[in-house]
């Protein structure tokens, strides 16, 4: 079977920079943890007052977790291995990305107060270590359902592979159905549908782009409707490959936009245990924002989806709940159970004839009922064209002031769910991913100690 294992734009080997840098231990601790762009630009430290995905366990399904990386110690469940069938779910053959995923969700650092290397976006969730890569005919079905049968609530995937599979595509249905979100990058080519492989095609998932540290669109980054949302995705540091003494590099892909996703998607779920799956999505898409040059999309656009996350905002804004699914396209599987539901309404469900004599009666009653309403309305209408041009000719003047500013758009109310597009808040354009602290780029983001010299496969 045709595959291509991961989504992986830039492998992490780390050469001569870490090297010199090793020499310095405390010096290139705090550079790793400088170099995390992402977490300035969100506002961790506020995020964290509010939630830090305790109680949330994120099952990452990858190429394996390296569960004694320093940063990791302590905050991974060992799940299965799908590859060689057994119960290590640890990485193989220096194998980095499953590592460097789970520390963009869920690292913890290390040294003193844990101020030293790769801090994850949910520092307390737990990572459920899944070894796959979806080779096997049923896709990364079994590994999903392994996943929900074990207590994860989030499923990052950051991979793709190329043939689809009816088991992996039930595996998301069931997923969503047991209140699941299964989050997964889109793809590295820089092109449209067409370029899209999977989980990233299968109905129900949470497709994500890459965005730079502008919250401009990266280039490579794959589009096309479907795309929900975007996430930080270049010069990104994680934990994982490099060397002995520098385990650490850095990367570009949607590989990484998925995993701040995800964790993202585990602070809400923490903070919020009583919203659906679909419901944290609809919470992160309400809150996305835009970078300048794409102010007056029309939302959903085939590249940014809604926007970048905001996980501030989508903490702590009031957001209307939503349905169930929010803005996920929903498995056929799961709309026939619906459909089938309402089916006996819509036919009659088999009533007698004096049932549907007395149901006749009742429809017209109540069409009768919608025609003098519409009748009301018709006339509020045109009293209310009456007093606006009165108010043209100095009369009525509105609410104090005189400005009669509705509510919803400038007026002080909050869009609903499907009411694109999603506003920008004041200060955005200082910092597109939150609202309170200016983004500035890290220096040494060219000549850093991330040297990046190896591209992973299917690039």
């Amino acid at each position: 079977m045709g595959f291509t294992r991961t989504l992986r734009s830039v492998s992490g080997a780390v050469l001569a920079g870490a090297l010199v840098l090793a020499a310095a231990p405390a010096a290139v601790a705090d550079q790793v943890r400088d170099d995390q762009w992402p977490l300035k630009a969100f506002d961790a430290e506020a995020i964290w007052k509010i939630s830090t995905g305790k109680g949330i366990t994120v099952a990452v399904i990858d190429e394996g977790v390296d569960s004694d990386h320093v940063d990791l110690r302590g905050n991974v469940i060992q799940g299965k291995d799908f590859i060689d069938d057994d119960a290590s779910s640890l990485p193989e053959n220096g194998d980095a990305h499953g590592t460097a995923m789970a520390s963009i969700i869920a690292g913890r650092g290390h040294g003193s107060g844990n101020a030293s290397g790769v801090r994850g976006l949910a520092p307390d969730a737990k990572i459920l270590a899944i070894r796959d890569t979806g080779e096997a005919l049923q896709g990364f079905g079994p590994s999903i359902r392994y996943a929900v049968d074990h207590g994860a609530s989030v499923i990052n995937i950051s991979q793709q592979i190329s043939s689809r599979s009816t088991a992996e595509e039930e595996a998301v249905a069931y997923a969503l159905k047991k209140d699941v979100l299964v989050v997964v990058g889109t793809g590295n080519n820089g092109r449209g549908r067409e370029a899209w492989m999977y989980p990233a095609s299968d109905s129900g998932v949470l497709p994500v782009g890459a965005v730079n540290n502008a919250g401009e669109i990266w280039e490579k980054s794959n589009f096309g409707q479907g795309i929900l949302l975007t996430a930080p995705g270049t010069h990104i540091v994680s934990a994982g490959g490099g060397t002995a003494s520098f385990p650490y590099r850095s990367a570009n892909g949607t590989s990484d936009a998925t995993a701040y996703v995800s964790a993202a998607a585990a602070l809400l779920r923490s903070k919020f245990p009583d919203l659906t799956a679909g419901q944290i999505v609809n919470r992160l898409t309400e809150t996305a924002g835009l970078p300048a040059s794409a102010k007056g999309l029309a939302l959903p656009d085939e590249r940014y989806g809604y926007g970048f996350i905001q996980p501030l905002a989508a903490l702590t804004r009031e957001i209307p709940a939503g349905p169930e699914y929010g803005p996920l396209e929903v498995p056929a599987s799961l709309r026939g159970s619906q459909d089938a539901t309402d089916a006996p309404n819509a036919i009659g469900g088999g009533m007698s004839d004096d049932e549907q004599a007395a149901a006749d009666r009742k429809q017209v009653i109540a069409l009768s009922a919608m025609g003098l309403v519409g009748l009301l309305v018709l006339a509020l209408v045109v009293l209310l064209i009456v007093k606006l041009a009165r108010r043209g000719k100095g009369g009525d003047r509105g609410g104090p002031g005189g400005t009669g500013t509705p509510a919803g758009w400038g007026g002080g109310g909050q869009p609903q769910y499907g009411q694109p597009p999603h506003q920008q808040h004041p200060g955005q354009s200082d910092n597109p991913y939150q609202h309170h602290q200016h983004h500035q780029q890290h220096p040494g983001q060219t000549g850093n100690p991330y040297q990046q010299q190896r591209q992973g496969p299917g690039q």
